[in-house]
């Protein structure tokens, strides 16, 4: 898919767009939301760059709020979207459990754990009846009404992530086994409990790779909408009705290929995509293939952190390769796994970069 040199100046192209006071924007002076600025910090790890990664985090921990949740925009460190979204709530619990798997940085694990407890916390107060999670609070303070299928499948991912840490601080937190157990069968067997967002190809793929959706079932659903996402050497489109393929999505669904044990077409989909890579390592968003146009003309750091994210899942670079594409490299949701994390750990965990 890619060469060494080629994975390492896309890390170099998502550090140079890190702020002084460690803030990860889509780039330099543009807007940061804390979903990616964890997952520019998560590639970063798989980089080498420890020290950056460890600047994001401490950026996002210092601009936590009180009930747990974080601004849903920033800009120049000043919340320009002021709106407590579930999905950036939870989103550091995957960060630092990634950042363990990486490192074993146990310091970063410690000073971060009552963030990511607060904001995990946060998670379970707004679940809904059902088990589907609300994507936002009302000004009011209370969850609203509405779950969104794509963030709920990110959530997944974080609860278990959060019980896996909790392991290692070695404070079981059962409430967020419970939201998980609730969750996961909502993303399973109730459709009707979230928002009709199927025209975009995350609600397809997206709880696959969160790890609600295995073996046989995550393949037939892959199998399921693969002409309407996928555009044959290309990548898949953002929005099934547009002819417009992204960058991050299609890195995703590698994930979520790789995690539905094909591998060969989660690298087909990587190299699908590389028309979108820039000579400095940095990816453009997304391509207008109708208009044969870049759009937007930006190149953000998450698309580029997804590229990261995905080929170290695929060549197993380091000890967190398999928390995208293995559901078994996290304790199973509503058992006891937060009191045996050392029968789940992936092989390699903690070891370090290579």
């Amino acid at each position: 898919m890619l060469r060494g040199e080629q994975v390492r100046a896309t890390v170099a192209a998502i550090a140079a767009e890190q702020e002084a006071d460690g803030a990860l924007p889509w780039f330099r002076g543009g807007q940061l939301d804390p979903w990616d600025c964890v997952e520019a910090a998560m590639a970063l790890d798989v980089g080498g760059e420890h020290q950056q990664a460890r600047a994001a985090y401490r950026w996002l921990a210092g601009r936590q709020r009180a009930d747990g949740s974080w601004a849903a925009e920033y800009r120049a460190g000043v919340e320009t979207s002021p709106a407590a979204e579930s999905n950036h709530a939870g989103y550091l619990a995957v960060g630092l459990w990634h950042r363990w798997l990486c490192t074993g940085d146990e310091q970063l694990v410690g000073e971060l754990w009552p963030v990511v407890r607060r904001g995990l916390d946060l998670v379970t107060r707004m679940q809904l009846p059902g088990g589907a999670v609300s994507w936002a609070l009302r000004p009011d303070g209370t969850p609203d009404d509405t779950a969104l299928l794509t963030g709920n499948a990110s959530l997944f991912q974080a609860l278990r992530c959060g019980v896996a840490l909790a392991g290692l601080t070695g404070q079981p937190q059962p409430d967020w086994e419970l939201a998980a157990t609730d969750l996961g069968t909502a993303l399973r067997t109730r459709p009707e409990a979230f928002a009709d967002r199927s025209r975009w190809s995350m609600d397809w793929y997206y709880p696959v790779l969160g790890g609600a959706v295995t073996g046989s079932a995550a393949a037939a659903r892959l199998a399921a909408d693969w002409d309407r996402f996928v555009v044959p050497g290309l990548g898949a489109r953002c929005v099934a009705d547009r002819p417009w393929v992204t960058g991050a999505e299609t890195c995703e669904l590698a994930l979520a290929l790789a995690a539905a044990g094909q591998p060969d077409a989660a690298v087909e989909q990587v190299a699908a995509m590389q028309h979108l890579r820039a000579g400095d390592g940095s990816y453009w968003t997304g391509y207008v293939f109708a208009d044969d146009a870049r759009w937007p003309v930006e190149r953000t750091t998450w698309t580029a952190a997804a590229v990261v994210l995905a080929v170290d899942a695929l060549c197993g670079a380091t000890g967190a390769s398999r928390l995208f594409t293995d559901p078994g490299a996290l304790p199973p949701a509503g058992t006891e796994g937060s009191q045996e994390t050392a029968g789940w750990l992936p092989d390699g965990a903690g070891r370090g970069t290579p």
